[in-house]
């Protein structure tokens, strides 16, 4: 019988953490679901092991009293999935600072502060889960959004970092990698700079266009994400990184053989910087 947790799942009130919180009160575990609105909180209380947190996770100073406050109500967090954030779509050189900064800290602040929020729980205890999602962009990359691109690469890097620095102490830590995945994260939920500079308009337009259009026909299903991230909390020995859709697959596999032609070509280039022994 598979043992009852408890998930803190951030970003439940839409698109993926919302398929992944059903998933978990689905196969019987507890689910503290962080969101930003009272209204959403109310819509979360869908079973007697859901329990809402109000939170948003770029107010870093609110996290550390809430996550413990929400341990005392519920208990201990077994599992942490690093959901919340958002796509900022925009070629870098039209693109703001605070464009930046606001990427990097929905994407990689809120969820870094999340994990030191209940790391000392899980080290105490020697066991627990943490779960980043991040994206295929987290590895390949697209024209058009080079920050969103850039945050995922970061919490990637601090996650792989993490896993090292953790697994003396039984805790583990799964970079979570999806393709496209039919929720709004293209549409409503996406922030868009405006346009501004001509010359990427034949880059930028069509891009933009067909991300529009794919928004709500992506090929990826919620639910089987979800599904994807039971198994994974579930296994014995979890990967440190796990890609979903035949899309994000495909994209991947085919950069790491550029990438390998790249190294062959230029590899007496690489081994040419030392010093003469």
């Amino acid at each position: 019988m598979t043992e009852t947790k408890t998930f803190l799942i951030t970003g439940v009130s839409s698109g993926l953490g919302r398929a992944f919180a059903a998933g978990a009160l689905a196969a019987g575990h507890r689910v503290i679901g962080t969101v930003r609105r009272a209204k959403d909180a109310d819509a979360f209380r869908t079973s007697e092991r859901a329990f809402p947190l109000q939170l948003d996770v770029t107010h870093y100073a609110a996290i550390l009293d809430a996550v413990q406050k929400a341990e005392r109500d519920v208990g201990p967090v077994d599992v942490l999935v690093n959901n919340a954030g958002y796509g900022h779509e925009g070629v870098l050189e039209e693109s703001s600072m605070d464009d930046l900064q606001r990427q990097f800290a929905a994407n990689v602040f809120g969820p870094v502060a999340m994990m030191k929020a209940v790391l000392p729980g899980m080290r105490e205890r020697r066991r627990g889960h943490i779960v980043n999602i991040t994206s295929m962009g987290g590895f390949i990359t697209m024209p058009g959004i080079a920050f969103y691109c850039g945050s995922k690469f970061a919490l990637d890097g601090i996650s792989e970092a993490l896993s090292k620095e953790l697994a003396s102490f039984g805790i583990r830590v799964t970079v979570l990698a999806p393709g496209q995945f039919r929720t709004d994260w293209a549409g409503r939920s996406m922030d868009r700079t405006p346009r501004s500079i001509p010359d990427y308009d034949a880059i930028m337009d069509p891009i933009r266009a067909a991300r529009q259009a794919k928004s709500g026909n992506q090929p990826g299903d919620p639910d089987k994400a979800a599904q994807a991230l039971l198994r994974l909390v579930e296994a014995e020995n979890p990967p440190t990184r796990l890609f979903l859709g035949e899309d994000a697959l495909g994209l991947v596999l085919e950069k790491l053989d550029q990438m390998k032609a790249g190294i062959a070509t230029w590899e007496a280039v690489s081994r040419s910087t030392g010093f003469a022994t």
